[in-house]
């Protein structure tokens, strides 16, 4: 299997829109391949498609595996791009040995797994048991697909996620993850008198993955714009008009702005006040963070702001939810065990302040606890809480006949051992344990950074040793 037959089905794939919850013409798509390639297909009421391609003569006694990736991709772009995901094909470059998408999200996440189950189906020269192509939707808004998948669906006794991003590593675990979310409800104010309106922006943070990077001390914009509105309260009274930060819950803040209204007298040092707010932070970031800016400029005048009661709780809660690594694992180097992510914070509807924030943890009674931490501070501030898109993490099986093959697959081609990990990242893995018991499972890919941020990329060097692994263990499992 070709490293460049993988590579244009994913050509074809970053032309179709995938975005979680409009996933319509990928699951169209993939349909139709099963047809154009004569295999046999299902399809379940949550958009779930799997593909099934028979055994190779004098493999049809062994147990089927399933290959599982999901159809759907974050849609982040930069605030200056004017992509439209729900039309608009993915622009990428290649550069340097990677392929890059420079303003949006590439959707290598997971688009490249789809790509290589496509491929393997289409290949008439692998020698396999059945396999079982299994294609989920709404991973990234909560793992839908995969919570409404039901016994039978597939019949496979090893399964092999594709949705990995670091080759030469296979995972057999992963965190559970639970969305909390705070709704704040406000009354409009009239503004009056001579106020001057600043913009307050907080931009060029990386952003990136929830979960895989949430230990690399990158900045959260909305953290920081709370950080930001909070000092400046202390400074100068203001009318919040507007605020925005923030976008997918599993993915870190790169951008957020605020609207404030202040006295004339009070402009100056305000401005003075976020220019040395901008140093401050730049120091502090000046190392993961290079393109990290605080800025405000004047803006139109609004008629009015949200009253200062809430104003003031939601300042407070902002800046004072926890964001970030909370605990590091007691069993593994360098693991993180829990986090909890401040996600975005939206005016959703008129009247009401939406603020999404997601915890994770590979222990449940610590993800809990993170959720109820969250939910505390903004039950103080006064705030509707709710909890929701729980879904369960994946405990390792080191002893797994899939585990063995998959390192000695890796051993026999490329001569050294992978390393076999845990991740922090939520995979669909702990939904097929619950759905389907006994199912052994791993989990590989290859070497993507930048998930859920624009210049997400892929190494392409990685695609091929990818490639050969996944053909080796189908071929050689028992």
């Amino acid at each position: 299997m070709e490293t460049s037959t993988i590579l244009s089905y994913f050509d074809e794939i970053c032309k179709i829109p995938r975005e979680s919850g409009h996933e319509e013409q990928i699951i169209e798509y993939l349909c139709n391949f099963a047809i154009k390639h004569n295999l046999e297909y299902k399809k379940d009421d949550a958009g779930n498609v799997v593909i099934i391609k028979k055994a190779s003569k004098g493999k049809e006694h062994l147990p089927a595996i399933v290959l599982q990736s999901h159809s759907d991709m974050v849609c982040e772009k930069n605030s200056s791009s004017k992509h439209d995901f729900s039309k608009d094909p993915i622009k990428y470059i290649i550069e340097n040995g990677w392929m890059i998408a420079p303003d949006t999200t590439l959707g290598a996440d997971c688009g490249i797994g789809v790509a290589a189950q496509l491929a393997i189906l289409a290949d008439q020269t692998i020698n396999a048991p059945v396999i079982e192509a299994l294609f989920t939707t709404e991973e990234e808004t909560g793992l839908t697909g995969a919570k409404s998948l039901k016994p039978g669906f597939i019949s496979g006794k090893y399964l092999i996620n594709l949705d990995s991003e670091d080759e030469g590593e296979i995972f057999i675990g992963c965190a559970g993850g639970i969305d909390t979310t705070a709704r704040f409800r406000y009354n409009s104010e009239t503004i009056s008198g001579k106020r001057e309106f600043l913009k307050l922006d907080i931009k060029g943070a990386t952003g990136g993955h929830s979960g895989d990077d949430i230990n690399k001390n990158r900045a959260n914009a909305v953290q920081l714009l709370a950080r930001a509105l909070y000092s400046l309260k202390k400074l100068t009274d203001f009318s919040l008009c507007e605020i925005d930060g923030g976008n997918k819950r599993n993915a870190i803040a790169r951008e957020a702005f605020a609207i404030i209204a202040i006295d004339k007298s009070n402009l100056q040092k305000s401005i003075e006040f976020i220019e040395i707010f901008n140093k401050d932070i730049k120091q502090e970031y000046n190392i993961t963070e290079p393109q990290l800016t605080a800025l405000a400029t004047a803006t139109f005048p609004r008629e009015s702001s949200i009253d200062s009661g809430t104003t003031d709780n939601l300042i407070l809660a902002l800046n004072g939810v926890p964001h970030g690594v909370l605990a590091m694992s007691q069993d593994i180097k360098d693991f993180v065990e829990t986090s909890t992510n401040l996600a975005s914070v939206k005016m959703s509807e008129p009247g009401i302040i939406t603020v999404c924030t997601s915890q994770r943890s590979s222990i449940n009674s610590a993800r809990y606890n993170a959720a109820n931490r969250i939910e505390s501070v903004f039950i103080l501030a006064g705030a509707e809480v709710s909890h929701e898109s729980e879904y369960p993490g994946w405990k390792p099986n080191p002893n797994s006949q899939l585990l063995k093959t998959g390192v000695a697959s890796y051993v026999s081609l490329f001569g050294t051992e992978p390393l076999v990990k845990a991740i922090h990242a939520g995979l669909e893995c702990g939904m097929f344990e619950a759905i389907y018991p006994g199912i052994e499972m791993i989990s590989f890919g290859p070497t993507l950074r930048g998930v859920h941020a624009p210049g997400e990329r892929l190494e392409i060097a990685s695609l091929e040793k990818f490639a050969k692994l996944l053909v080796h263990i189908i071929e050689n499992i028992k």
